[in-house]
């Protein structure tokens, strides 16, 4: 341990100027090298406190080499996570932590928080089985005040929290730190029109690296981009009164500059919504940084602070390719998901031929597959931010305008535009096709981004059609299948590879017997649990394995010519109103005796595992389907 009271680290590797295919195997040499043995950051509150600049400075290059290492051995959010280590050492280091809250938007850049709130020594279990979430967790720390994993929920929270703090007489100050992508979320612009300087003692810190996951697009940013008069003003105001101290000549050139300020700045609504802006402040400027926040802490009036930030900081090729680096795998591998590149060639292709066809996405256009459609297809693509609810709606707008609006979106995001998808599309009976991608189980990423619940509330909807791919060729004919359907169509599937490799009947609406009739009949809903029963009934004869692929509407001629034998159902989504929920009660409308046993999720909160460990916890593997199948017959 150095004097500064940090572990001290030998590599630098996170610096070197390495491209492509070479960070791999440089990493991987550094990391076999130098990394192996060193041990994680631990700093107290009290050491932290007493730091000067140069020793803040030091202790954000040992943060940087924790995250780095720990990205390396489990995967995680590298560049946004390393372009908020200054800020949050600075923050810290200013605010009273946990007695004043600090709330991150989205959560993707909260690391450098659990290393400085005493989770340094477990900081090595981020995301894994038993260890610590990759996101802020109220169960996991009170310095975490609000769990977030979704976008545009910290100013609405930090705004709770300055409410419910003034109504009960407390004196805590609260601090929202945002990026910029999720600042143009709606829930973000709602929250902070409604502030109206109501709360007092409240910070909005704008995190501005000119990125979401991908570029940023919005006429919000442009606008923010603007305002980069306020660091010069304020600049200004201070070498002003250093010279002249409060003299007349010092308020009179203030208030010059201050009419200035106004006139360049005319784009800037925060001032006529109650906010005080500040800045613009470089974020890897430990001293700027320090100084500001201190001269902030105690104003009254809301304040949105804006802070430039370089995503991926001190790793050069992070900074250079940040959309790639925004989450890495584990050893810094590749992640192959076939059902997103497969999606992306079928929508491309279906462009081609059509040019009704138009996509849509929400800051997910590379890990959606939709990078090369948007090459090939620029007129008829739109990203249109982290703002889920517009993307439904204007799909809406699209489709009855006679447009074929592709909607692609991670399953646990589609989830925030439920009101737009019954409201804008459903009801409307409306040619919009949603591609739910990371359906199912996701792993590490946990309990903030499990795609469990898509096939429950999406089956509910008038008018909607739920398709579930067994593999990717499976994926592009339902696509086509989808826009050609003058009607709502989601079809959802899991991030990764696997995939049922039998060939396909070619159809879409009705199910598919993948194996003869036997004693017991298994609807499989998605290419895993396919798989899963297709591996029973190579164990034991005489089980039928149907592919379910039409989740809604249920294929009854099927379930008609299966009612006299037991029937199991398996589905990657919570029970209560999914798959299964829907046959029980085609059974039970229907009279007579029938078995039917269900395997699902049965808990709706799933904890970071591997995808292979949340699916052995819920019981959905070929193990748990054949002690099923004994306990039915």
């Amino acid at each position: 341990m150095n004097s500064e009271g940090t572990r001290v680290r030998v590599p630098f590797f996170f610096a070197r100027n390495l491209k492509g295919a070479e960070i791999d195997k440089e990493l991987k040499r550094d990391y076999n090298k130098n990394i192996m043995n060193c041990k994680q950051v631990v700093i107290s509150k009290d050491r932290l406190k007493e730091m000067d600049v140069k020793q803040l400075n030091a202790l954000s290059e040992e943060i940087r080499r924790e995250i780095i290492e720990n990205a390396y051995d489990n995967g995680g959010h590298l560049a946004s996570n390393l372009g908020v280590v200054e800020l949050t050492v600075a923050l810290h280091y200013v605010f009273d932590i946990p007695a004043d809250k600090i709330i991150f938007d989205v959560g993707h850049q909260c690391y450098t928080h659990k290393i400085l709130t005493g989770r340094g020594e477990k900081f090595s279990t981020l995301r894994t089985e038993g260890g610590l979430s990759g996101f802020p967790c109220r169960e996991e720390s009170e310095a975490d005040p609000f769990s977030t994993g979704h976008a545009g929920t910290a100013v609405a929270a930090g705004l709770g929290y300055c409410y419910a703090r003034d109504k009960l007489g407390e004196k805590y100050k609260v601090i929202s730190v945002v990026g910029d992508g999720a600042l143009v979320n709606g829930l973000s612009v709602e929250a902070l029109i409604s502030a109206n300087e109501k709360p007092k003692n409240f910070i909005v810190v704008l995190n501005d690296n000119g990125m979401s996951i991908s570029k940023n697009t919005s006429g919000l940013y442009r606008m923010l981009t603007r305002m980069t008069t306020g660091s010069g003003y304020e600049k200004f105001k201070r070498g002003v009164k250093k010279v002249f101290g409060n003299s007349f000549v010092t308020k009179g050139m203030v208030a010059f500059r201050d009419y200035v300020k106004r006139n360049l700045n005319r784009h800037n609504y925060l001032d006529y919504i109650g906010f005080k802006y500040v800045g613009v402040v470089d974020g890897h400027d430990m001293k700027e940084l320090v100084s500001t926040l201190r001269r902030l802490k105690d104003t009254e009036k809301p304040i949105l602070l804006h802070v430039n930030t370089t995503k991926g900081k001190g790793y050069k090729s992070a900074e250079e390719q940040a959309e790639r680096f925004h989450g890495v795998s584990k050893k810094f591998e590749d992640s192959v998901n076939a059902y997103s590149s497969a999606f992306g060639e079928a929508l491309t292709a279906l462009a081609d031929k059509d040019d009704k066809v138009f996509a849509v996405t929400a800051g997910m256009k590379d890990g959606t597959g939709l990078a090369g459609f948007e090459k090939a297809h620029k007129e008829s693509f739109l990203d249109v931010g982290i703002c889920e609810e517009y993307a439904v709606t204007l799909a809406g707008g699209l489709a009855a305008a006679g447009l074929k609006p592709v909607v692609a979106v991670y399953s646990t995001f589609l989830q925030r535009a439920y009101d737009e998808i019954l409201h804008d599309v459903a009801l409307q009976n409306l040619n919009v096709t949603f591609c739910l991608d990371r359906a199912g189980a996701v792993g590490a990423d946990g309990v903030t981004h499990q795609g469990l619940y898509d096939l429950s509330y999406l089956s509910s909807m008038p008018n909607m059609t739920v398709l579930a791919p067994r593999s990717t060729e499976e994926l592009k004919r339902m696509l086509a299948y989808a826009a050609e359907k003058p009607s709502p169509v989601a079809i959802r599937y899991p991030n990764g590879e696997e995939e049922c490799s039998l060939p396909s009947d070619g159809g879409v609406e009705t199910w598919e017997k993948l194996t003869p009739d036997g004693d017991v009949t298994v609807l499989a809903v998605g290419p895993r649990m396919v798989n899963a029963a297709l591996r029973a009934a190579e164990k034991r004869k005489k089980v039928c394995v149907v592919n379910a692929r039409c989740v809604c509407p249920l294929d009854v001629a099927m379930l008609e010519s299966v009612a006299r034998r037991p029937v199991i159902t398996m589905e990657e989504n919570v029970l209560r109103g999914g798959f299964g929920s829907g046959v029980l009660e085609y059974f039970a409308r229907r009279g007579g005796k029938f078995r039917v046993k269900n395997l699902a999720f049965e808990v709706g909160v799933v904890k970071q595992a591997s995808v292979k460990r949340q699916l052995e916890q819920a019981g959905l593997t070929t193990e748990k389907l054949l002690r099923t199948i004994e306990e039915i017959l």
